[in-house]
């Protein structure tokens, strides 16, 4: 009996741990799927090699929160860093006769590493949980036997060489990558970048006599191009005392120029973009859940918020909200601003101690399972719009509609914008703000739309809209202080953004659940909040 009591109590245990963890995670089918549509579009013996994410330092010993490439998020599942994913077009046989298509290699497990920063799935959690049939540690990444100067192409992204070597430990990102370079023969001039080929095309067509002029060019490109300051063959002929030395770089430029490698930076995010850009059920389930959580975050702000509040507060209320719902982050750093700091664009400080009577530009969204929303609402910190704020609201909401509109299959991805930009011109000349629809001005400086998903600013194609395509719309005017116009109009900035499914029928905005119009963010605001009553001991005393 007491076995039986034993066994029981074992069991839900073990049901009452794996409930405490989430469970909605993209399905391991979901990202072998997609491993499978990337290597349909790689030609013959090829090879794909996507590296994880590295850790990054903030602070002495203290790291930032650790977030997957995303990327190497979709193609794996795997969000640990210190990775490396290979994709070949062709079966691979090892060395034990085995046939494989695909490679993965991650950390190993270290019970002590785990004793501080939790458990990690290591070969056999991969392997198991993620799907895949050969894997091995980071370590072994060093040692592989495969030979990537076989391959007629190895597709790679472009590095950022943004990870530092640690020397804590062997398999990070740095060796990974190190490792790479080494076993590819990997020359950064087989793939210039477009300016570093520019000036490399102009110093070796350049005659020598004409050091002078080229000279100036370079430094004109270095300004624009720091990284440039870092290439031996660029200092070396800028630096250069003789003809004779400007001929040796000019010699080394032209080899590299013409020198030949099998390494390609342009396909993977060229593809990948194009997968990315079109959502499958799967993802359109998570991203609906992150854009309605955002929605919440701006309905329960606009039920809280008070003219005593500062920016700072009303950012943690949007945020509170995220968390009590699961999501592990903000899907980009959230912007509140208030009166004029609304007409910052990236504005992030949020550090204005009270909104007192002005408008509030919020523009946040939540991380759900890795999919970013970005919803943007403005509202009057007292509960109720004045003439001019309304007015200026009136005017980017009907332009809002407009680009809404226009979200349609087949419509070219700047539509949106050009019918907003077209509202947003007549409404500024029907309130005397500008004198003509053609003036030039900056009220309203950016475009309307891009793609989200695992990214704020999911890469795409694009192109024209294509069904299951999910895009912000978000025009605004902005009138900072000392504009050239009557200063009732002066601190006014107004932005509002939904985020839209692309369907086969009319557009789909998944974030209407937050108050657009002016009458029902008023009347949302005169609601009761719950936390109202929330007060906390003024430390200050």
């Amino acid at each position: 009996m007491k076995r039986i009591i034993f066994l029981v109590v074992f069991v839900a245990s073990i049901s009452f741990g794996i409930a405490q963890t989430p469970t909605d995670y993209l399905p391991k089918k979901f990202h072998k799927e997609r491993r499978e549509a990337l290597r349909k579009k790689m030609p013959q013996n090829s090879v794909a090699v996507v590296f994880a994410n590295p850790i990054r330092n903030r602070a002495n010993d203290v790291d930032y929160v650790f977030h997957q490439d995303p990327n190497f998020y979709y193609l794996t599942g795997f969000r640990e860093p210190n990775a490396v994913l290979l994709l070949f077009s062709n079966d691979q046989t090892d060395e034990n006769g085995t046939v494989y298509n695909e490679m993965i290699y991650v950390p190993k497990r270290d019970p002590k590493a785990e004793m501080w920063n939790g458990k990690r799935l290591g070969v056999a959690g991969v392997k198991r949980d993620l799907g895949f049939t050969k894997a091995a540690t980071s370590e072994d990444f060093s040692n592989t036997p495969i030979d990537f100067t076989k391959f007629d192409q190895v597709f790679i992204e472009q590095f950022k060489d943004d990870y530092r070597n640690s020397e804590r430990k062997k398999g990070e990102v740095y060796d990974l990558v190190k490792s790479f370079k080494e076993k590819s023969n990997y020359n950064t001039t087989n793939f210039l970048s477009t300016p570093k080929k520019r000036i490399y095309e102009l110093i070796t067509a350049s005659p020598v006599e004409n050091a002078a002029n080229v000279a100036q060019v370079i430094g004109r490109a270095v300004t624009v191009y720091p990284s440039l300051k870092e290439d031996k063959i660029v200092q070396g002929y800028q630096n250069a005392s003789n003809d004779k030395a400007r001929k040796e770089f000019q010699e080394k430029a032209s080899l590299e120029l013409n020198s030949k490698s099998n390494i390609n930076i342009e396909f993977l995010s060229a593809n990948l973009a194009e997968m990315r850009e079109v959502k499958t059920p799967e993802e359109l389930k998570l991203l609906t859940k992150a854009i309605r959580i955002s929605a919440v975050g701006q309905i329960e702000v606009m039920k809280a918020m008070k003219p005593h509040m500062s920016e700072t507060e009303i950012q943690g209320i949007h945020e509170f909200v995220y968390k009590k719902y699961g999501a592990e982050y903000e899907g980009y750093p959230s912007i509140v601003g208030a009166g004029n700091n609304g007409c910052i664009l990236h504005y992030i400080e949020n550090n204005k101690t009270k909104v007192g009577h002005d408008l509030v530009l919020m523009d946040l969204g939540a991380e759900y399972r890795g999919y970013t929303a970005d919803v943007t609402r403005t509202i009057p910190a007292n509960g109720k719009f004045n003439p001019e704020q309304k007015a200026v609201y009136e005017v980017v909401l009907k332009a809002q509609n407009a680009g809404i509109d226009a979200c349609k299959v087949g419509n070219a991805f700047w539509q949106p914008g050009q019918e907003a930009k077209r509202v947003i011109n007549e409404g500024l000349v029907e309130l005397g703000i500008i004198k003509n629809v053609n003036e030039q001005h900056s009220y309203f400086p950016h475009g309307t739309s891009h793609h989200i998903g695992l990214d704020v600013h999911d890469p795409g194609t694009y192109g024209a809209f294509k069904e299951n395509m999910v895009i912000t719309v978000e025009p605004g005017i902005y009138i900072p202080e000392g504009s050239p116009c009557d200063k009732k109009w002066w601190g006014i900035a107004v932005r509002i953004e939904d985020d839209i499914l692309i369907t086969n029928g009319a557009p789909k905005n998944l974030s209407e659940e937050a108050p657009r119009t002016v009458k029902a963010i008023e009347a949302m605001m005169a609601k009761k909040s719950v936390l109202d009553d929330f007060l906390l001991p003024n430390l200050d005393e």
